[in-house]
């Protein structure tokens, strides 16, 4: 190999780890960019309340308003086959449909408990289609909203390497004769 390539190549790799840390850094609003276009402004709309159900504001930020439905949305639209949208979709739909023949309001009109019952009744449902919303929106509710940016920085405590190795530590004679 030649000198000059030698020395291409290392500029090359040193550079990707360089900016490695940026890139692998937790998201924010910013860095997720836009809505996909993938719901209309309504279902984004609901998709909000439906998160911030599952993970509502108290002492920290809830899932609304760390926009993990954002997040929600770009992961369905970049990362799902076409048919997980139109589950989303779908599940929208029946969430509404289904506060206004349980409580005659739609769900954004609800309050914490009723839209808590119309939840557990979609994941409880005969269709299919209703649990498998509740469990995708469920579960990337939790996958963004762990790995968003607030709580990244300022609810979990990073550890360059987990555990601990104690080397010279006594051990007592008792153990010792339990032992043999």
């Amino acid at each position: 190999m030649q000198r000059r390539a030698a020395l291409q190549q290392l500029a090359v790799t040193v550079g990707g780890f360089i900016s490695l840390p940026a890139w692998a850094n937790g998201w924010n609003a910013t860095t997720i960019g836009s809505s996909s276009g993938l719901l209309s402004a309504p279902q984004d709309e609901l998709l909000a309340i439906v998160v911030d159900t599952i993970i509502p504001e108290t002492d920290t930020p809830g899932a609304k308003a760390l926009g993990v439905h954002s997040f929600l949305q770009k992961v369905v639209a970049d990362c799902y086959e076409p048919k997980a949208a139109e589950t989303l979709k779908q599940g929208l739909a029946a969430t509404e449909a289904m506060a206004r023949q349980t409580y005659s309001r739609s769900f954004g009109e609800c309050d914490t408990p009723q839209r808590i019952d119309v939840l557990k009744r979609l994941n409880q449902s005969a269709e299919q289609t209703q649990t498998d919303f509740y469990k995708l929106v469920k579960a990337l509710t939790i996958r963004g909203y762990t790995s968003s940016e607030y709580v990244m920085t300022n609810l979990t405590k990073y550890e360059m390497v987990p555990g601990r190795y104690h080397g010279c530590v006594p051990v007592p004679a008792k153990a010792i004769t339990q032992t043999k």
